[in-house]
Parts: structure tokens; C-alpha cells; sequence
């Protein structure tokens, strides 16, 4: 017969009767626990002899010299969109000159956060990056409560806790929607991402700030959500000429879901951009491959990894540094297809 499997966080965590996350407060000394929930882990500690992997390392360094990049989204949509290779590329730069290792994690479903609780309660990394952050997300909640140094790409709402790195999404989503009424558009409709995203939110917000400065006022109608890929932008696209037959603009919060409102443009005949004006957002490699070319909101995406690399650097050297928000310009950039 095999040796005794060494217990794991899951198991202590079986055994006490209580969840991961608890477990991981009593072991990196947590006062968000009960007393009867914490004598319950450390006596299933005691009685199952588990020894963190902090403890063990702790003899010899406090450090793991490693980080995580938590992307919690498919492979997929990791594949398909620019975003997050751009943002891994800025990391990367971030951490050049540095002896800090890399982890690329997909968080997909439970199973997988689990898995990122067990490595993070058991400090097998120094802190984490985290991209494309949703409001009702528990990950950043749950790190930030494990005390480990956590910086996201984006944030979870204008009150963000922790610290963050985003671009200029509302005042680069005015400026799209100036562009296209100094072209003379009169109807100028905005597809979004999901609105359980700040960007999401944001960026809405500034389309609106922008029809406001023309004296103009937002119509609900003339709204449609997605979720940023290239098809939610073209079954948006598709509500809205359902909705909005005479619209001559839209501005599209992704260059992704901009590739798929111009397909459904042109498979109704609309030409781009005689009849419908596009703007996306992003200045992808995409916006110069489209026909014609997509003038977009440049943000400057591999400086938000740089710049969240950066920071989680020195929140790890200072754990009792200053949360940080960092706001990065954004740019216009005009092509063909306004």
C-alpha cells in the first residue's frame, strides 16, 4: 500500500467543517473568524498534522519570487481578444528586470477558484494581478480578506478597495461620441460590454456625457449590451437596426464587438461609412485590418500591465504601502470607418 496522502487545505477544511476561505484566514491570522470556527481549523490542523506550505518555506524565506496573472475567462475568449495578450505582454515588460516568475491562471469555474484559494492560503505566490474584473466578483473580496497584495486591471466600482490600474474609459468614450457628431451624425447609438463590468458602465456613462455636451439627450433605446466579443456585437448591431432603423453612428466599446456590428452592417446592406459611422475601442491590431479601417479609442494596454506589475511589486516589498488608482490617457485614433 501506498504512503499516507499528505492533507490539504480541502481536506483540514472537510474536517473542521468549514469552508477554504475560513481555513485560510486561521493560517494567515485573519481576524475576520469566529473563535469557535477558528479553534475548529486549528484543532483539524493539529489532529490531521498539516503543515502549510508557508510554514515549511518560512524556514528559509518569506518569498516565493512568483506572482499570478488571474484572468478569470476561457480560453476562448483568452484566444480571441487582443486585450489580454497586450496586458500579459505589459506584465511581462513589468517584470523584466526582476527575478519574479509568472503564473498565467484561468479561473473558469469553482473547481479553478478553488484551486487559487489553496495556492494563495498556502502563500505559493506573492500576490496577484487580476484581469477583467466583474462587480459581483468574490475573488478580489476573498484576496483582499487573505491579506495577500492583489492589484486589478480595472475595478469592481468607483469605491475600489484595492489597487487599480484602468484607462480613461469616460472621457474616451466622449471623444468617440464628439468625432462623430463634428461628422454630422444624428443618431448616434452605443453597443456596451456587460454592465456588471465597470468598464462596461463607464464607458456607457461617457457616451451619454458626450450626446449631453451636444445639447443632445441619451436614448434608451438606442442602447444595446453585449459581452465584448465579436458575435454579442453583431447580434447587437442587429437589435439596434430593429429598434433604430435611422441611426447613422454607433459607438462599440470593444474593437471586437466593432468586427462584428460592421458584418452585420454590411449583411444589411448598410455601408460603413456612407450610411453607419463606427467607432470602437481599444485601437486593436484589429481596427487596421477591418475593411474599411476602425477608427477607435486608443488605451494604452500594455502600460496597464507595466503599471499593475509595478505596483503589486511594491506592495509586496511594502504590505502597508497606500492603495493606488492609476487613470492612463486615451486617444482618438481616425481611420475609415467614420
Amino acid at each position: 500500500m501506498g504512503g499516507r496522502q499528505r492533507p490539504t487545505i480541502k481536506t483540514v477544511a472537510a474536517h473542521a467543517g468549514v469552508g477554504r476561505t475560513t481555513v485560510s484566514r486561521v493560517i494567515n491570522g485573519s481576524e475576520l473568524v469566529s473563535d469557535k470556527a477558528r479553534d475548529a481549523v486549528l484543532a483539524a490542523i493539529a489532529e490531521l498534522n498539516y503543515i502549510p506550505n508557508s510554514v515549511a518555506r518560512g524556514l528559509v524565506t518569506s518569498r516565493t519570487d512568483s506572482i499570478a496573472l488571474v484572468i478569470p475567462e476561457s480560453e476562448s475568449r483568452l484566444g480571441s481578444e487582443p486585450y489580454f495578450s497586450a496586458v500579459i505582454r505589459g506584465v511581462s515588460t513589468g517584470l523584466a528586470d526582476t527575478r519574479t516568475q509568472l503564473q498565467l491562471v484561468l479561473v473558469r469555474d469553482q473547481g479553478e477558484q478553488d484551486q487559487l484559494t489553496d495556492s494563495v492560503a498556502e502563500r505559493r505566490v506573492d500576490g496577484v494581478l487580476l484581469v477583467s474584473v466583474h462587480e459581483h466578483d468574490p475573488l478580489p473580496g476573498l484576496l483582499e480578506d487573505m491579506g495577500l497584495p492583489t492589484v486589478l486591471a480595472g475595478r469592481r466600482s468607483p469605491d475600489e478597495s484595492l489597487s487599480h490600474v484602468q484607462s480613461d474609459n469616460l472621457g474616451g468614450a466622449a471623444a468617440a461620441v464628439r468625432h462623430l457628431v463634428e461628422r454630422g451624425r444624428t443618431t448616434i447609438a452605443t453597443i456596451t460590454g456587460p454592465l456588471d463590468m465597470d468598464v462596461g458602465r463607464t464607458r456607457l456613462e461617457g457616451w451619454r456625457n458626450g450626446l449631453l455636451e451636444a445639447d443632445r439627450e441619451p436614448d434608451p433605446s438606442h442602447v444595446a449590451t453585449a459581452d465584448f466579443t465579436e458575435e454579442g456585437g453583431r447580434l447587437a448591431m442587429r437589435s439596434l437596426l430593429e429598434q433604430v432603423p435611422e441611426l447613422d453612428a454607433v459607438f462599440v466599446a470593444s474593437d471586437v464587438m466593432a468586427v462584428g456590428a460592421m458584418t452585420e452592417l454590411r449583411d444589411q446592406g448598410r455601408r460603413i461609412p456612407e450610411d453607419v459611422a463606427v467607432v470602437g475601442f481599444d485601437d486593436s491590431f484589429i481596427a487596421r485590418h477591418t475593411a474599411p479601417p476602425l477608427t477607435s479609442v486608443r488605451q494604452p494596454v500594455e502600460e496597464i500591465g507595466s503599471t499593475i506589475a509595478r505596483i503589486l511589486l511594491e506592495e509586496i516589498s511594502e504590505p502597508k504601502a497606500s492603495r493606488q488608482s492609476v487613470v492612463l490617457p486615451t486617444q482618438l485614433v481616425v481611420r475609415g470607418s467614420s
